[in-house]
């Protein structure tokens, strides 16, 4: 395969046949530029079997940018469209539609609404919302859906992975486990989650952070096989990386091999002017290992050296250990607290792939048309709602132009997310009504006094194709993200049974929603 032939998949042709399909049908009909509004949101937080997120980080948005920008239709792209055709043989795509795609085939004429990333989003909360002509914005669907859901689903495991290690460092150690390509916006979704690094060395380049890693178990036995032993191995390592030295001790006997070599060498070192960096842990009781280890690295006179844990962790893995630190550090003469804050977690495959639960259900729907462009006569110049009937009410999606809301409490936490119509406020001045989005019978009425902040939480992002918004770096998401977990009630943010967060529509938003679904059911009889 070509580097020009994969340039062009990886464009925007970056995409499901339907959406074509359903451009050109747009495009035969005279409605492919008519103005519309999709919403992207996701349905219910990932479920890992065994313990559920109580939200998520949003992510991949510069990711998805940055492809949206430089994604258009040139000479190959339609050239490669022309070529498909019908069961009978007769093209697919006509010429007249694929003139237009070649003139208005990019992104540039979209608008952008946004959740910005590493901010913590929850269910039925649209994270984008684009604006304009209904073909492109139809087109650019499968893209968006794929950088957006991907890194979100990723940064949520991240972040419950940090919250379960008390903030211990956490090691983004997934590329030989993840989905191809993917591993590189995967290395930064994690870190937007909270990952302090990736061995990801592709990944660490793109997005500016130094990669980290150590050795494998193959350089132990090379040297074993070679005649020279482990301890021979740990030498050759330090003498080439004395001031980055951090051994993997589990090939042959944890505590009665690989710890007490990985101290000689660590003395060696020292003797010499250098600092060890630490050991790794890849095997076995890891919390029990971790405790001796730490036991014999502080007799050694090495009470700061960094134990690195890794070999399939998670979030309950993590906190499992932690658990038990706490239990049995004390039978050693040891501070619990002590030996958890000098661990480092190396997490491959259950964060890559986040385990359990490996796809977020991120949906793009139609919210709203509007026909200006259309209808010469200028009837119904305003923005007509779009609604989809599902026999399951939670797939019903709430229609309108829309704005999203914060609402924090007394106690600083955030209470709930609310969604309006575009033209409207939540005033703290007054009480406020939030109506369930999909069950008539449930809603509250908060107080005047019950809302200390209400908060906008989308950003604009493109305005017609220009870029009108400051894309923050790296560690300003980062730090986002560390911000909004922190003001996140403690049950909603529980590994396992979290409680749930309320997303609500206000009064407004409801009575739109039940008259476009009498609407949509009138149109049956």
């Amino acid at each position: 395969m070509t580097r020009s032939r994969r340039r062009i998949a990886e464009g925007i042709l970056f995409t499901d046949m339907y959406q074509l399909t359903m451009a050109q049908l747009y495009f035969r009909h005279g409605m492919h530029e008519m103005d519309a509004q999709f919403d992207h949101f996701y349905r219910s937080n990932p479920d890992y079997g065994s313990h559920q997120a109580g939200y998520c980080i949003n992510a991949g948005l510069e990711s998805m940018l940055t492809w949206m920008l430089d994604a258009h239709f040139g000479e190959e792209e339609i050239d490669y469209l022309r070529s498909q055709r019908n069961a009978h043989g007769d093209h697919i795509f006509h010429d007249d539609f694929l003139a237009w795609l070649r003139t208005h085939g990019d992104f540039r004429s979209l608008s952008l609404r946004a959740i910005p990333e590493g901010r913590v989003v929850h269910p039925n909360t649209p994270l984008t919302m684009v604006q304009g002509p209904l073909a492109m914005a139809q087109i650019l669907e499968t893209g968006l859906l794929n950088y957006m859901n991907h890194q979100t689903l990723i940064a949520t495991k991240a972040s419950r992975i940090v919250e379960s290690s008390r903030g211990g460092p956490i090691l983004e150690f997934g590329l030989r486990r993840a989905q191809g390509l993917g591993a590189i916006e995967g290395a930064r979704a994690a870190m937007i989650g909270g990952a302090s690094f990736s061995s990801n060395v592709g990944a660490s380049y793109l997005w500016g952070t130094p990669p980290k890693g150590t050795h494998a178990h193959s350089m132990v036995q090379l040297f074993m096989a070679m005649g020279e032993g482990e301890l021979g191995a740990f030498r050759a390592y330090a003498d080439l990386y004395p001031d980055d030295c951090l051994l993997l001790v589990d090939t042959l006997n944890t505590l009665e091999s690989g710890v007490p070599n990985a101290i000689k060498v660590f003395e060696e070192l020292r003797r010499k002017g250098h600092e060890p960096v630490g050991i790794r842990l890849d095997s076995g009781d890891q919390a029990f290992l971790a405790i001796r280890a730490a036991q014999m690295l502080n007799e050694a006179g090495f009470p700061h050296v960094s134990i690195v844990l890794s070999s399939d962790l998670d979030e309950l893995v993590i906190w499992q250990i932690i658990t038990q630190i706490l239990q049995e550090a004390p039978r050693y003469g040891l501070d619990p607290d002590a030996v958890i804050k000098r661990l480092v977690y190396g997490v491959g495959t259950r964060l890559i792939t986040s385990w359990g639960d490996p796809a977020l259900g991120g949906v793009y729907k139609l919210v709203a048309i509007h026909p200006r462009g259309r209808r010469a006569d200028g009837e119904g110049d305003e923005w007509m709602s779009a609604i989809k009937i599902s026999e399951t009410p939670a797939k019903t999606p709430n229609p309108g132009v829309k704005k999203v809301w914060r609402l924090y409490g007394r106690r600083g936490t955030a209470v709930a997310d609310l969604l309006s119509k575009e033209d409207e406020r939540p005033d703290l001045a007054e009480s406020l009504i939030l109506r369930h989005p999909m069950d008539h019978t449930k809603y509250r009425r908060l107080g005047r006094n019950a809302i200390t902040k209400i908060e906008a939480i989308q950003v604009d992002v493109l305005r017609k194709g220009e870029l009108v918004y400051d894309l923050p770096p790296l560690d300003a998401i980062r730090q986002q993200r560390v911000d909004d977990v922190e003001l996140l009630d403690p049950g909603v943010r529980r590994l396992v049974n979290p409680h749930i967060y309320h997303v609500s529509l206000t009064q407004r938003l409801w009575d739109l929603k039940q008259a476009a679904i009498e609407q949509a059911k009138g149109s049956l009889e």
